[in-house]
C-alpha cells in the first residue's frame, strides 16, 4: 500500500484561513478565542507551524503599518483636544475651590442649625413619650374599671354582661398597652375570672335546684288536680253519650272533643317557676365551651334529688304526696327538655323516670305485702292512676306502672276474693232453706232487681200477686246481693284502666268461678249431707237451678259490661259445679225417698212357700205407691227433676223386690211366691202408667222376664242363644241361676214325690245355666 500523502497548503489557503481568525469581534465585547483551537490543531496536524508563524509575522506587520497611519492621519486633532482638556481641568479646579470654600461656609452655618434641631427633637421625643405614658395610664385605668365592673356584674347576678366584658378585654385592639407587662398579667388573670363566673352561675343554678325541688310538691299537686278535673269532666261527658264509651281522658277522641283548659301547672296564679338561672347558666357554659360539664353536673343532681324522694321503707299514708313531688318533678324535667335545646337528652330523663318508677313500685309492693285489707289496694290504685294518667299526658312511658297496677289489682282480687268467700260460708250457715216471702211491692221490686233470673221468669214474678212466695230461698237472693257487690268492687279497681283487659277478665274469671262453685256450690253440697228435710232439700234444688240460670245472665251481663271497655267474653265453668251439685241434691232426695221406701217394705209381709197364688197387689204396695206419688208430685221443683225423683224411687223399688228373690235373707221360694211378685210388680206398672209415667216401668223388666222364665217353665228355651238374644236379653245368668237355686231348695225341702221331682229339675236347670254361661252378664 502507498505511504499516505499529507495535504499540501498553497499560500492562499494559508491566507485565507489566517483571515478567519478574529481575536476581537467588533460585534461581540468579548474575546472568541473559539476558533483558535481547531486552527492551532490543524497547523500541528499539517507540521506547517513555520510557515504559519511567518504569515502570522507578516500580518502583525501590516496591521501595525495601519495602526500608525490611521495615529498619522489624526494626530493635529488629538493636539486640539487634549489643550481643551487642559483648560477644563483649570476651570474645574478653581470651580472646586469655590464649592470648598462656599462649603465650609454652609458647614459652620448649618452646624448650629443641627445642634438647635436635635434639642428640638429631643424635646418632642420626650413630650411623645409623655403623651404615651399618659394614654396607657388611661388605658389602664379603663381596663381596670372594666375588670371591677366584672366583679359587680358577677354579684348582681348579671353573669353574661360580666362574660361579655371579659370578651372585650380579651379583644381589645393592638395598642402601646398590650406591650405592657401590666396587659399581659391582666390577660393571664382572665381564665380565673371566668371560673369566678362559672363557678358564680353554677351557685346560682344549684340554688335553684333546691328551690325547684321544694316546689316539686305544689307543682304535682296542681297537675293533678287538673287531670282529675278533666277525667271527672270526661266521664260525665261519656255517661251522657253512649257512643264515647271506648274512649278514655288522654285518647284522641277526647282532646278533639273536650275543650283543653290549658292549664300551665308551671306559670299560674298560685305558682310561677322561674327557669331563668338555668337558662343562664346553660349559656355561660355553652359559651366557656363548657356545657358537657354541666349537664354531667346537672344528670347527677337530679339523680341525687329522685333518691332522695322516696323514703325506705314507703309509708302508704304518705303515698299521695310522694306520687305529687315525683309528678312535679318530672313536669319540670319534660319543660326542660323542651326549652333547653340539646342540654338535655331524651335518654337521660328516661333512665331518671325508669329508675324512681322501679323503686316506687318496689316500695308500694314493699308496703302492701302484709296488708289484707281490700280498701287499702283499691285506696293505692286510685292514686297511681291519676299519677299514671297525668303522666302520660307529658308522654312519659308508664307500660311499668300499669304492670304494677295489674299486679296489685290481682293481689286485690284475692283479698276481695277471701273477704267474699267468708260472707258466703255464712250465708248458708243462717240459710233455712225455705221459701223467700215478699208482701209488698217495693220489696218485690228490690229483690227482682239483685237477682238473675230468666227474662220470662221476671216478668212473672214482677206481675205476680202478692203476697208472693218466691222460688228461692233467703241465701240465694243474699248471694247474689254480694255477687253484684263483689263485681262493683272488682271494677271499681279497674275504672280507668286503659290495659291487660284480657288479664282482667280472665282473673274475673277465676274470682267468680272460684266463689261460686268452691263457697256457693260447695256450700250448698255440705248443706245437703246435714239436711234431712224433703221440702228443704227440694227448696236446694230449686236454689241450685236458680243459679245455674244466673250464670248464664251473670256470663251476659258482665259481657255486655265489658264490650263497653274493649274487653272480652265472659265464660263461667261453675255452671258445671252447680249442674253437678243439683245432681248430687237429686240424688239426696232419692235417698230421702228411698230411706222412706225402706219402712215400707219393713212392713211388707211376703209368704215365699205359699199354696195359693193372689190376683191382688200387697197392701204395703198400694200404701207405698201412694204415698210417692202425693209427696214428688207435691214437691216445687222442674218435671225433668220429678221424673228422676220418680225414677231414682223406681229404681229402688225393683232393686228391693229383685233383693227378695236372689239376695241372701230368703233362702228358699217355689213359684207361687214368684207369681205373687210378678202381680205387685204389674200393679207398679200400672199405676206408672196411670200418673203419666209410663216409661219407667223398664227397669221392671228383668224382674218381669226372670218371673217369666220361671213361670212358663223356658228355661231350655232361654239356653238356646238365638231365644235368650231376643226374649230374655235382660235376664241376667247368675241372677237366674241364685233363683233356680232357691226353687231347688224348696222343691227338696218337701216330702211329696212332685215337689221333689219339680226341686231336681230346678237343680239340673240351675246348673245348666252355671255351665253354659259361666261369668257372662253375672
Amino acid at each position: 500500500m502507498a505511504p499516505q500523502r499529507r495535504p499540501q497548503y498553497t499560500q492562499e489557503n494559508i491566507d485565507q484561513q489566517l483571515q478567519q481568525i478574529h481575536l476581537l469581534d467588533p460585534s461581540s465585547s468579548s474575546e472568541n478565542l473559539e476558533q483558535l483551537g481547531p486552527i492551532i490543531k490543524q497547523i500541528h496536524a499539517n507540521r506547517q507551524q513555520e510557515a504559519y508563524l511567518r504569515n502570522l509575522q507578516a500580518l502583525i506587520a501590516t496591521k501595525d503599518s495601519e495602526i500608525e497611519q490611521i495615529c498619522t492621519d489624526n494626530y493635529q486633532e488629538f493636539i486640539t483636544s487634549a489643550s481643551t482638556l487642559f483648560t477644563v481641568k483649570s476651570y474645574t479646579n478653581n470651580l472646586r475651590d469655590k464649592i470648598t470654600t462656599l462649603d465650609a461656609s454652609v458647614s459652620q452655618v448649618g452646624r448650629g442649625l443641627v445642634e438647635k434641631k436635635r434639642t428640638l427633637l429631643q424635646s418632642k421625643k420626650t413630650a411623645a413619650k409623655l403623651d404615651e405614658a399618659i394614654d396607657t395610664l388611661q388605658a389602664c385605668l379603663k381596663v381596670l374599671d372594666v375588670v371591677n365592673r366584672i366583679g359587680e356584674l358577677i354579684k348582681e347576678g348579671k353573669y353574661w354582661s360580666a362574660l361579655r366584658s371579659l370578651e372585650d378585654i380579651q379583644s381589645l385592639p393592638s395598642n402601646s398597652l398590650s406591650q405592657t407587662p401590666f396587659y399581659q398579667y391582666l390577660l393571664s388573670s382572665l381564665p380565673s375570672l371566668r371560673i369566678q363566673i362559672q363557678n358564680a352561675v353554677t351557685a346560682s343554678m344549684k340554688q335553684w335546684l333546691l328551690e325547684i325541688r321544694n316546689v316539686s310538691v305544689l307543682v304535682g299537686q296542681l297537675a293533678l288536680e287538673a287531670m282529675d278535673y278533666r277525667t271527672r269532666k270526661w266521664r260525665s261527658r261519656r255517661e251522657k253519650d253512649p257512643m264515647l264509651r271506648l274512649s278514655r281522658v288522654g285518647s284522641a277522641v277526647e282532646m278533639v272533643i273536650q275543650e283543653r283548659s290549658d292549664t300551665n301547672v308551671l306559670d299560674n296564679e298560685k305558682l310561677k317557676v322561674d327557669f331563668t338561672p338555668l337558662y343562664q347558666c346553660i349559656h355561660i357554659y355553652t359559651t366557656l365551651d363548657s356545657i358537657d360539664d354541666l349537664r354531667r353536673s346537672y344528670q347527677a343532681d337530679r339523680k341525687a334529688q329522685s333518691d332522695l324522694i322516696l323514703p325506705n321503707p314507703l309509708p302508704l299514708a304518705s303515698l299521695v304526696s310522694l306520687t305529687q313531688e315525683i309528678c312535679g318533678f318530672f313536669i319540670i324535667e319534660s319543660h326542660v327538655l323542651e326549652t333547653t335545646g340539646n342540654f338535655r337528652s331524651q335518654r337521660e330523663v328516661e333512665e331518671l323516670w325508669e329508675a324512681l318508677v322501679a323503686r316506687l313500685s318496689s316500695a308500694v309492693e314493699a308496703s302492701l305485702a302484709n296488708e289484707t285489707d281490700p280498701d287499702s289496694f283499691l285506696r293505692v290504685k286510685e292514686c297511681l292512676i291519676g299519677f299514671v294518667t297525668t303522666l302520660e299526658s307529658y308522654s312519659y312511658a308508664t307500660q311499668s306502672l300499669h304492670s304494677l297496677i295489674l299486679t296489685l289489682f290481682e293481689q286485690y282480687a284475692g283479698l276481695l276474693e277471701g273477704q267474699f268467700s267468708r260472707g258466703f260460708d255464712g250465708i248458708f250457715l243462717q240459710d233455712d232453706h225455705l221459701p223467700m216471702q215478699v208482701t209488698i211491692p217495693p220489696e218485690r221490686d228490690s229483690v227482682l232487681s239483685v237477682v238473675w233470673l230468666d227474662p220470662s221468669e221476671q216478668d212473672t214474678l214482677s206481675k205476680s200477686g202478692l203476697p208472693l212466695s218466691l222460688p228461692w230461698s233467703r241465701g240465694f237472693f243474699l248471694c247474689c246481693h254480694d255477687i253484684r257487690n263483689f263485681i262493683q268492687k272488682f271494677y271499681h279497681f279497674v275504672d280507668g284502666v286503659s290495659q291487660h283487659h284480657g288479664n282482667i277478665d280472665e282473673l274475673l274469671n277465676k274470682s267468680l268461678d272460684k266463689l261460686l262453685a268452691n263457697h256457693i256450690s260447695d256450700s250448698i253440697s255440705k248443706c245437703l249431707s246435714s239436711t234431712s228435710t224433703l221440702s228443704q232439700v227440694v227448696q236446694i234444688v230449686s236454689n241450685l237451678e236458680h243459679f245455674e240460670i244466673a250464670c248464664s245472665e251473670l256470663e251476659r251481663s258482665l259481657t255486655s259490661l265489658r264490650s263497653t271497655q274493649r274487653g272480652g267474653a265472659i265464660r263461667l265453668s261453675s255452671s258445671s259445679s252447680f249442674a253437678n251439685t243439683i245432681t248430687r241434691a237429686l240424688n239426696r232426695v232419692t235417698g230421702l225417698i228411698t230411706s222412706k221406701l225402706d219402712d215400707f217394705f219393713d212392713l211388707a209381709e211376703y209368704d215365699w212357700t205359699p199354696q195359693f197364688r193372689e190376683d191382688t197387689p200387697s197392701t204395703y204396695l198400694c200404701e207405698l205407691i201412694n204415698w210417692l206419688t202425693t209427696v214428688v208430685d207435691s214437691l216445687v221443683i222442674k218435671e225433668i227433676y220429678k221424673d228422676e225423683a220418680y225414677r231414682g224411687a223406681v229404681g229402688y223399688i225393683a232393686e228391693c223386690l229383685m233383693n227378695f228373690m236372689i239376695g241372701p235373707d230368703v233362702q228358699a221360694m217355689n213359684e207361687n211366691a214368684i207369681s205373687n211378685v210378678l202381680v205387685d210388680i204389674e200393679f207398679l206398672e200400672q199405676e206408672l202408667t196411670r200418673i203419666g209415667r209410663g216409661h219407667l216401668s223398664s227397669v221392671f223388666a228383668e224382674l218381669h222376664s226372670m218371673a217369666s222364665v220361671i213361670l212358663n217353665d223356658a228355661v231350655q228355651d232361654y239356653l238356646v242363644p238365638q231365644v235368650r238374644q231376643t226374649t230374655y236379653s235382660v235376664v241376667r245368668p247368675k241372677r237366674l241361676q241364685t233363683l233356680l237355686e232357691k226353687l231347688t231348695r224348696y222343691g227338696s225341702s218337701r216330702r211329696d214325690a212332685q215337689s221333689r221331682e219339680r226341686g231336681e229339675r230346678r237343680r239340673k236347670e240351675a246348673d245348666a245355666v252355671g255351665r253354659v254361661f259361666p261369668g257372662e252378664n253375672r
